[in-house]
């Protein structure tokens, strides 16, 4: 394990409102990883790729996107968790993820109308709007109570596994426009039932997750929630949505909540570069919202995006702004990340760049490059910055359509 040679406050240690412990504030934040194999099981290239995450010395790691439904996937690569057939692979991974000590969370996710054509030419979402984007996504299909309802007990059934695989918590996935984000959105949901109009039915759906949950795993495990702090398209997810869904998770008692933004229309958990000066002071793309947050709200809160000095990343955590800060894309461009940010005084870490001039499929060229780079942690090989955006495209492509042509 990384040991880190300097007394940092990113190294405090943590009590979540549930009892259990983080060993210190940084966490490897989700990002997808694409590398289940064709049964949607766990393998050994996750099992190493999350070995070498527990090495790295974070006190979380919180996995890409676990769907609750083969049929409506993020991507060919999810892991899928619809009951316990895959709970011996699970526990495999757990038992890797969680070799030193450090937490390793479920994120648990439906895409909803973000399911690509590669993955279903019938997406359900709580309305009929279609995702505009290359023309990769088909038009879904409003859902009725009774499949709310089945949606609602599938994320109750993955949580209930993935508590008896080993994870030590989960994060329910209610950001970023998948299915409980198009639930929260008024330019995605349409509805004239109880999960529909004013945000109190909107936000229905995750509050009733969370509940149902909670009966399940008990007191003492930990649940959070990623949330957006708006989609950031006129008349979607707004602020004053957001504190409203917030207050309710206070109720329910939580134990951290993670803030981000943005949807595939506007992914801006992705290629934000704000050039704001606010946002350029701050360093980090949400904290201001964050700061928001702090005023109204008791519940542990976690930022990921644009931390990138150690300087800043210290002040957040001695002014208590925030419990936990993110990381993801800086694990996938240093082999020695966190330790090597923690144990330099005045570090900061430099992004990759990407200068990719088309701009509708950048966001595929810049996921496909972070793709390449999980795909080469896992299987032992080292990060390889040099990697052609057009590669990255087409790596992301085929990967689709041949349903994991390079896991």
């Amino acid at each position: 394990m990384t040991t880190f040679q300097r007394n940092s406050p990113l190294l405090k240690p943590f009590i979540l409102p549930c009892g259990s412990k983080l060993n210190n504030r940084i966490a490897k934040a989700a990002m997808t990883e694409r590398l289940a194999g064709k049964n949607y099981f766990s393998n050994k290239n996750l099992c190493n790729l999350y070995g070498k995450w527990s090495d790295s010395g974070a006190g979380l790691l919180i996995s890409g996107n676990i769907m609750v439904d083969k049929k409506h996937k993020e991507s060919s690569g999810n892991i899928v968790i619809e009951d316990e057939s895959g709970l011996n692979q699970l526990t495999k991974l757990t038992k890797e993820a969680t070799r030193n000590g450090n937490h390793f969370w479920a994120q648990i996710s439906h895409p909803g109308r973000q399911a690509t054509i590669f993955s279903t030419l019938n997406p359900i979402a709580p309305s009929a709007i279609k995702l505009k984007k290359l023309m990769l996504f088909a038009k879904p299909k409003a859902m009725t109570s009774l499949e709310i309802q089945d949606v609602i007990d599938r994320y109750v059934t993955t949580s209930v596994i993935c508590k008896k695989a080993g994870f030590t918590g989960i994060q329910i996935h209610a950001a970023h426009g998948y299915l409980i984000s198009q639930f929260l959105s008024p330019n995605t949901n349409k509805r004239d039932d109880n999960y529909g109009g004013s945000i109190e039915n909107r936000s229905r759906i995750l509050m009733e997750i969370i509940t149902k949950t909670r009966e399940q795993v008990g007191p003492n495990f930990p649940i959070s929630v990623k949330l957006n702090s708006a989609d950031f398209q006129r008349g979607g997810f707004n602020e004053e949505d957001a504190f409203y869904v917030i207050d309710q998770l206070e109720k329910s008692k939580i134990d951290l909540l993670e803030i981000s933004g943005g949807t595939y229309e506007n992914i801006v958990f992705l290629t934000k570069r704000s050039e704001k000066n606010s946002t350029r002071k701050r360093e980090a793309f949400f904290m201001e919202f964050a700061e928001r947050v702090r005023i109204k709200t008791n519940i542990p809160l976690m930022v990921t995006g644009g931390f990138r000095t150690l300087d800043f990343c210290e002040k957040v955590i001695e002014n208590n702004e925030l419990e936990v800060i993110g990381f993801a894309r800086p694990f996938l461009l240093d082999e020695s990340f966190p330790s090597s940010f923690i144990n330099k005084i005045g570090s900061k870490i430099e992004d990759a760049s990407f200068n990719f001039p088309i701009k509708k499929i950048e966001d595929m060229a810049e996921g496909g490059f972070y793709d390449y780079q999980i795909h080469r942690i896992s299987k032992n090989k080292k990060i390889k910055k040099s990697y052609s955006p057009y590669l990255a495209v087409l790596r992301l492509t085929v990967s689709e359509i041949y349903k994991g042509w390079f896991r």
